[in-house]
């Protein structure tokens, strides 16, 4: 009985699968597999394609293929091996020349081996060489992916969340966003500041119902076509209805909606329109109060029209601030979901003392975000504006 070598102690239990349909050389494969320390309960043999794929559910780290199956024509049992099990090692056996065992590597295989050469330590080798270069493969696609998934949220990111436009110093502007889970790619929720050339200050804050690409996708269209919009002089009254005509045309199956809050900064205070959003929360002397407002709903529930959005006129003094936000936030402080407040007023009690400390507002923002009572599971973004002149 040999004693077992290196491969158990490298790879304990590490199931084998072994494709081979002539007895002789699948006796000879088992042998060599022994010295090298693997016994016959790690071995799962299989005479044919059909049987291997099935055997692929017991969870071999190795397999080992012979192309001549009577089942299978040439590399075709590579090719259907390599995609039902695309992170196991492959060891093509072949009893042909060695361009064979060559086109193998180009195949898929991690490595080849000529029947007539095999030995114990040649088949341990070669098993824990392959097994390790799939585990390489499979670290560089990962690394491939994790670097195209950060691609796509740098783009992702330039879209939903702009540098605010703003060209005098007559209202301050400080934005915040924070993923609702980790690693993800954004979602859905965005904003934009934009001072326009009559000295008024604009700024949008919405939320995509749904997380994903899909998502963030609809909303830098939005954010994008809101900026557009302002730019080139389209009325005020008339933003949310052209917001909601373009939700209407990249409508897909699977319907979305999305809320809107949209202010207007001017000399005469703020004009507020809200779309099923959350309503500002308006800071005057360190007191943040949430104002009563008409607010109409999300865009893609109605037929667009500007009546469907009333006008809220709120005054805002030199020193005043609205703070606008998605509702990842209310959700962080929504303790009580039988509240009929839904974290408003936790909110609210949270924000007093952040206004009293005198910080700067980019430090208060993210410590009221993150000292909030839950992890919201949603994407939270903040808009703070604050008219300058005192």
């Amino acid at each position: 009985m040999v004693a077992p070598g290196p491969t158990s102690r490298a790879f304990p239990g590490t199931p084998i699968l072994l494709v081979e349909d002539d007895h002789g050389d699948a006796v000879l494969v088992q042998a060599c597999l022994g010295e090298a320390g693997i016994g016959d309960d790690s071995i799962i043999w299989a005479r044919t394609l059909g049987d291997a794929l099935g055997a692929l559910a017991r969870g071999p780290r190795c397999i080992l293929l012979d192309l001549g199956l009577p089942d299978s024509d040439g590399y075709a049992a590579l090719h259907k091996m390599v995609e039902a099990a695309p992170n196991t090692a492959v060891i093509v056996l072949t009893g042909r020349q060695e361009r064979d065992g060559v086109d193998a590597l180009t195949a898929g295989a991690q490595d080849y081996l000529v029947k007539d050469t095999i030995s114990g330590e040649l088949l341990e080798r070669s098993i824990r060489y392959a097994i390790e270069r799939k585990r390489a493969q499979w670290a560089q696609a990962q690394l491939h992916e994790a670097r195209l998934s950060a691609a796509e949220q740098a783009r992702l990111e330039r879209g939903l969340l702009p540098k605010p436009l703003l060209r005098r110093n007559r209202v301050g502007c400080e934005t915040y966003y924070q993923p609702g889970r980790a690693a993800a790619v954004l979602g859905g929720d965005f904003f934009d500041v934009v001072e326009t050339a009559d000295g008024r200050v604009h700024a949008v804050i919405g939320d995509v119902m749904g997380h994903g690409p899909d998502e963030a996708a609809l909303g830098v269209h939005l954010r994008v076509a809101w900026r557009t919009l302002l730019l080139a002089g389209i009325p005020d009254a008339q933003i949310l209805p052209s917001l909601a005509q373009l939700l209407a045309a990249e409508q897909d199956t699977a319907r979305r909606y999305v809320t809107v809050c949209a202010v207007t900064i001017d000399g005469r205070g703020a004009m507020v329109r809200v779309a099923g959003h959350p309503a500002p929360i308006f800071c005057v002397d360190g007191e943040p109060t949430y104002p009563d407002l008409a607010i109409g709903p999300p865009l893609g529930v109605t037929t667009a029209s500007a009546d469907v959005w009333p006008d809220n006129r709120v005054p805002m003094s030199p020193g005043t601030s609205a703070l606008l936000y998605t509702d990842g936030l209310l959700d962080a402080y929504t303790v009580d979901n039988t509240s009929d407040t839904l974290g408003i007023t936790e909110l609210i009690d949270a924000l007093r003392p952040c206004l009293h400390a005198g910080d700067a507002a980019a430090t208060w923002i993210s410590r009221l975000v993150e000292s909030a009572p839950r992890d919201s599971v949603d994407d939270t973004a903040v808009v703070l504006l604050t008219v300058e002149g005192r």
